[in-house]
C-alpha cells in the first residue's frame, strides 16, 4: 500500500511540475496545433529531457551550486529570457501560415522546449526545494495531519524510486494528454491554431520580458 501511495503522490507531483501555464506548455500548445500530436508530444519531451538532467544534478547536488552563483544563474536567466522573444516571434509568424498545409516541416519543439527548460529559473527553483526534498530518504504520513484517525492510511516514502517512477510517469501523462486535447479541439475548429499560436507567442513574450527583467535585477543587485 505505502509503494502504491508514494508513487501516486509523484504521480501527482508530476503534473503539478507538468501542467502550470508557462513557457514550456506554450511551446507543446504552439507546436501541436501547428503540427500535430507527435511534434507537441516531443517538445513536452525535450522539457522531460531537461528535468532528468535537473535530476542528475540534484543527486550530485549541482543544483544547489547554479543557485549559490548568482552571476551564472543570472546569465542563464538572461540567455533564456532572450530565447523567449526569439520563439515568441517565430509562435507569431507562424499563426499567420495556414494550419499544418505550411507547417509540416522538421519540427525544433524538442530542442526548444529543452534549452529554455535549463534556462528556467523556476525549474531550477523546483529541483532544489522540493526536488531536493523528494530526494532525501523519509516518510510522510500525508493524512495524520488531518486527524490520528487516518494516520498510516497513505504514507508516502520520499527518496524511493517508485516517487520518481510516479513524478515522471505524470510528466508523461500531461505531455501525452495535453497535444492530444488540443489536437482534438482543433479538428471541431481549424480557427484554434492562430488563436493558440498568437497566445503562445504572447505567453513567450511575457515570460521573456520577466526573465530578462528578473536578469537584470540580479546582476545590478
Amino acid at each position: 500500500m505505502t509503494l502504491v501511495s508514494t508513487f501516486l503522490a509523484g504521480v501527482v507531483f508530476g503534473l503539478a511540475l507538468a501542467a502550470p501555464p508557462g513557457p514550456m506548455n506554450a511551446i507543446i500548445a504552439e507546436e501541436s496545433v501547428l503540427r500535430g500530436w507527435p511534434s507537441g508530444f516531443k517538445a513536452g519531451l525535450g522539457a522531460m529531457t531537461a528535468d532528468l538532467v535537473f535530476l542528475g544534478l540534484a543527486l550530485f547536488g549541482a543544483v544547489a551550486v547554479i543557485e549559490r552563483a548568482p552571476t551564472v544563474r543570472n546569465v542563464m536567466v538572461a540567455v533564456g529570457g532572450v530565447l523567449m522573444l526569439y520563439f515568441a516571434y517565430g509562435a507569431a509568424m507562424g499563426a499567420k501560415e495556414r494550419f499544418r498545409a505550411t507547417t509540416e516541416g522538421e519540427s525544433h519543439g524538442f530542442s526548444k522546449a529543452f534549452v529554455l527548460a535549463l534556462t528556467n529559473p523556476y525549474q531550477i527553483l523546483f529541483w532544489l526545494t522540493v526536488g531536493v526534498g523528494l530526494l532525501a530518504p523519509g516518510r510522510i504520513d500525508v493524512l495524520a495531519y488531518a486527524t490520528d484517525a487516518l494516520s498510516g492510511l497513505v504514507v508516502v516514502e520520499t527518496g524511493h524510486p517508485a516517487l520518481l517512477a510516479g513524478l515522471f510517469g505524470g510528466i508523461v501523462v500531461w505531455i501525452m494528454g495535453f497535444p492530444a486535447a488540443l489536437v482534438a479541439a482543433e479538428k471541431r475548429s481549424e480557427a484554434l491554431a492562430p488563436v493558440v499560436a498568437i497566445g503562445s507567442a504572447f505567453l513567450l513574450a511575457l515570460f521573456g520580458v520577466y526573465f530578462l527583467y528578473d536578469a537584470a535585477n540580479g546582476f545590478l543587485a
